[in-house]
């Protein structure tokens, strides 16, 4: 027998789907079964939120947090015995200010939705991260970055405004600066704190319903883009310490490669195609930008045998795509899909390690040295590094929690199931952590929460934050569990 409905207060609001799903991160590791809540207006999540408060409706003493696209890596957006909102019908985008150029959206809008609404206007977000997938809201709550973080910043950077519903169902207008915002016992900077709390907070401040962001002029739908290939990590770090000259960098590293091979790369630097008149420009007019595909060149199928993936025959396909890639190329032509999510083009790429599933290690430092001592580190463990790419970091934003820090980041896919994996890279947590580094929380699926506190310096705030939002642990997840980021308890 099917779960009964829970409906709005409002009797003309139609009735919010429920129903039990079994839900991981993009990893696939670490499932947790949840009651799923699908609202479609903003209305029926403050309607969750204030029951959930009450200790009436299908929460009960579990709590509840908010689900996007699903594309965080690990338990960010999972639930284990409680309820999970998903927020994808809270979609829409709405008129674009050009004076301002701002655009306001529904948290449950992908980026890629926005980025083909927006390209249509021959405007852009200044920050787009790996995929096209993320809803705004996952977004804003991973503080999300990209290619470009040196010039521009994270996606946060960019958020002018947000909307959240408090756990006690009441619902916020916040900005990034002091200006006072509505609600009982706001104080004249409490919004924008607020909002700092929630820009990286994963989710555990409230549910965001609506966001207005920054936008960019766009002069086409490609990017001129120089290639470098390089014959050894010490290279790579060489080159992409030069990248001050683009807006965009980010390099491809072969870390299963042999002796003094390892870390041999392909390194991307690119601008946007300047305006019209540019002598880049008139290459692009010959022909339109490519548009945004709709769908991806081809999909891996369920039941995907993990078996296939194994470090042989990742290292030949890394040989391959390195020796295919230019030794030296400048102004290539680019699409926006090609250059802003090139794994987009494979559908569930992530079915390619199994049911054993994926595990994403992504660390920032502020010094090349300690990206160095961290390979040496997993390389001398044996881990199996299948994919790894390179990028340089700019100032952090203001976010409690958020990830980035001057300098550089680096991520690595590794097989879950990876024998000595979790030692190894309890080991790197230290020797990162010792650096003064951190590990993204966005990306992760077994950090300990001692190795949290040791990383992220502002967490002690963000507590006191969520102890007065939240007095009564309404809001919890499994990565908050496990890292004792809900330390609250229902009343």
């Amino acid at each position: 027998m099917s779960a009964p409905e829970l409906t709005s207060s409002s009797s003309a609001a139609p009735a919010v789907r429920r129903r039990e799903r079994l839900l991981s991160g993009w990893g696939g590791t670490a499932p947790s079964r949840a009651t799923v809540l699908e609202p479609r207006r903003p209305a029926q999540v403050a309607d969750v939120l204030g029951a959930a408060l009450a200790g009436e409706g299908p929460a009960g003493d579990g709590g509840l947090i908010a689900r996007g696209a699903g594309r965080s890596y690990g338990d960010a957006a999972q639930n284990g015995g409680g309820l999970v909102l998903d927020t994808t019908a809270l979609r829409g985008i709405g008129e674009v200010d050009r004076a301002r150029l701002e655009v306001e959206v529904g948290a449950g809008t992908t980026l890629g939705e926005l980025v083909r609404h927006l390209g249509g206007l021959h405007l852009g977000l200044p920050v787009l991260p790996g995929t096209r997938h993320v809803t705004v809201g996952g977004a804003i709550a991973a503080d999300v970055h990209g290619k470009n973080h040196a010039r521009d910043g994270s996606f946060g950077a960019h958020v002018a405004a947000l909307t959240l519903c408090t756990p006690s169902g009441e619902v916020r207008e916040l900005s990034p600066e002091p200006r006072g915002d509505h609600g009982a016992g706001a104080g004249a900077d409490a919004g924008a704190e607020l909002f700092w709390a929630t820009v990286g907070g994963m989710g555990l401040t409230g549910v965001v319903l609506d966001a207005t962001l920054r936008v960019r002029p766009l002069a086409g739908g490609r990017l001129s883009a120089d290639i470098d290939r390089t014959d050894h990590l010490e290279g790579a770090l060489e080159v992409m310490a030069r990248a001050e000259g683009h807006r965009y960098s980010i390099a491809w590293l072969d870390l299963l490669a042999e002796g003094r091979d390892f870390g041999r790369a392909v390194v991307v630097r690119s601008n946007d195609v300047e305006a019209p008149g540019g002598r880049r420009f008139a290459r692009l007019r010959g022909a339109e930008a490519a548009p945004l595909p709709s769908r991806p060149r081809l999909s891996i199928p369920a039941g995907f045998p993990g078996a296939a993936l194994r470090p042989a025959a990742v290292r030949a396909f890394n040989a391959l795509r390195w020796r295919s890639a230019p030794h030296r190329e400048r102004e290539r032509l680019v699409s926006v899909g090609e250059h802003f999510f090139p794994l987009d083009a494979v559908g569930r790429w992530n079915r390619l390690y199994g049911h054993g599933g994926l595990l994403q290690y992504q660390f920032a430092v502020s010094e090349s040295d300690v990206v160095r001592a961290v390979l040496q580190r997993m390389r001398a463990a044996g881990l199996p590094m299948y994919l790894a790419v390179l990028k340089r970091l700019g100032p952090p934003s203001g976010g409690l929690l958020s990830f980035p820090l001057e300098g550089w980041t680096l991520a690595v896919d590794l097989p879950a199931g990876a024998p000595g994996l979790h030692d190894a890279l309890d080991a790197t947590d230290a020797l990162v952590a010792e650096a003064g580094g951190r590990v993204y929380l966005a990306k992760d699926s077994r950090l300990r929460a001692e190795s949290l506190a040791a990383m992220y310096p502002r967490l002690p705030r963000f507590l006191e934050l969520r102890a007065q939002i939240d007095p009564h642990g309404v809001l919890r997840s499994d990565m908050g569990a496990r890292l004792r980021l809900c330390g609250a308890h229902r009343r």
